[in-house]
């Protein structure tokens, strides 16, 4: 049986906001996400488990550490 952090960790990523500028547009074509600031220095990606691995995907691409 899952427990709740299992199901948050595979629907959404936080990330510092810095680590997302210039690529939230791409991710956005890439991927079927919604991008949420948090404050000033943190984003919030929420998406279905399959979205959220192909965002994690395409960030690692482009060089971002999502773990």
């Amino acid at each position: 049986m899952s427990n709740a952090s299992q199901l948050r960790d595979s629907t959404q990523i936080v990330l510092p906001s810095e680590a997302l500028e210039g690529l939230e547009a791409q991710l956005d074509d890439v991927c079927t996400v919604s991008v949420f600031t948090e404050g000033d220095d943190q984003c919030r990606i929420v998406g279905s488990p399959v979205e959220i691995k192909r965002a994690s995907e395409f960030l690692a691409r482009h060089g971002v550490n999502v773990r």
